[in-house]
Formats: C-alpha cells, structure tokens, sequence
C-alpha cells in the first residue's frame, strides 16, 4: 500500500515538457516558412488557365447510382457535363478527356493547369491526354485526397437546386436535366466572382430603373428552377 502511495504521489507531481521547451532544448528549431505562395493564393493568380474535373453521383428512379464527369473553368464559372456512366472506367474516361479538348479547341480556349482529385478513374494515361496538349495536371493532395473547392461548390448547388427535386427516370432523362442546368448557369445564374454576371452573359451596360422594369419569371427543368429576365 505504501509503495502504491509513492506511484501515486510521483505520477500526480509528473508533468508533461511542453513540446516548444524541448525542441528548443534538443537545438530543433522551427521549419522555415516557405518561400513560394500558398495553395489559395496560387488558385487565385492562376485562375484564368485553370479547369477543375470530377465526378459526382446521381441516383436513378431504378435504383442505379451514375457518376457524373463535370467540368469547370475557376476563371470563368463556365460548367461543362461530359457524360453519365455506370462504370467509370479507364477508356471512358481518356474518351472524355480527348473530347473535351476537342471542346477547348472548338471555343478558342486553352487551360494551362488541369486539377483533379485522386480517383482511380482518373489514371496515368488521362494525364497523358493533356500533358500531349501542353496542359500540366496537377491531382489535389490533401486528406483523403481532397477536391476542388470551385467544382464542390458547384456540385453542391447541382444536388440542392436539381437532383434532390428530380426523379430521373433513366441515364437519358438525368443528361436531359443536367444539361437544362447546365444551360441555366452558364447563361443566367450569376456568379459573386464575375460581379453578379453570368459565365456566358455579361451585365448590361448603364444603370436599370427596376421601377420601370417589368420582370418575367421563365421556368426550367419542368418547373424546378426558375430564370428572372427583364423586358421592356
């Protein structure tokens, strides 16, 4: 009992070094900063050449899960929906990549960084696709490797907006909505980065009377979302 006494007493004294105290004692000082610029401050400089791609999930009427391969532009908001498929495999996916360039080619538009997470689906030989472009790729490091902001954002707006109002019949029906979505912001939904404009419609010009505005409500996606446009 009295030897337990003693344990108690000295475990109750004990205290833990502070971990600054003894790194400054071993002589380990603290890593450097680093000297080039932060993961947001480089999204932010390199906003103009950057496209962010991933997939995300839809649930079909039958009970099918479909992934979904979307594209986006961090300078421009501009959404791009490639497909819809069961299987996300190797030679969908490089198809997709040589298609969306074909894509970036046809608008006059090039993109200097191509992000993306680390899913399996996208491989070596997608990289490859776009190195052959002079596009370097750049996979998203981080825990559990995490996405793109920019696209997650948008991937969140999708679901709440559409895909938790629609039930799509089949794979067909899913790309029929998605593109009316897709449609709906690229030409009318504005963005807090482009000053309230939309990816594909710039501001008017002057100043709008909203008092001698009419506005006119046009409905989407069956009814689902609505555009607002003014008429004289």
């Amino acid at each position: 009992m009295e030897s337990m006494g003693k344990t108690r007493g000295s475990a109750s004294r004990w205290r833990r070094p502070r971990s600054g105290r003894s790194f400054k004692s071993a002589g380990i000082n603290r890593a450097p900063r680093r000297g080039g610029p932060s993961w947001a401050k480089f999204l932010r400089s390199q906003a103009q050449g950057i496209l962010a791609l991933g997939f995300f999930t839809a649930g079909l009427l039958t009970g099918t899960k479909v992934y979904v391969l979307a594209v986006i532009a961090h300078g421009t908001r501009r959404i791009r929906i490639r497909g819809a498929t069961e299987h996300p495999v190797q030679s969908w996916v490089v198809q997709e990549a040589r298609n969306l360039l074909m894509d970036l080619e046809d608008a006059g538009t090039r993109a200097k960084f191509v992000l993306h997470d680390r899913d399996a689906s996208f491989t070596s030989t997608f990289d490859s696709v776009f190195q052959a472009y002079g596009h370097q790729g750049y996979p998203l490091c981080g825990p559990g490797a995490a996405d793109d902001s920019v696209l997650e954002r948008w991937i969140g707006s999708c679901r709440r907006e559409l895909l938790d109002r629609t039930l799509a019949l089949n794979q067909r029906h899913l790309m029929i909505v998605l593109r009316e979505y897709e449609d709906f912001c690229n030409g009318h939904r504005p963005h807090r980065t482009l000053n309230q404009a939309a990816p594909l419609r710039p501001l008017p010009d002057g100043v709008i009377d909203l008092d001698k505005s009419r506005v006119q409500r046009r409905d989407r996606a069956a009814g689902v979302i609505h555009e607002y446009r003014l008429v004289a």
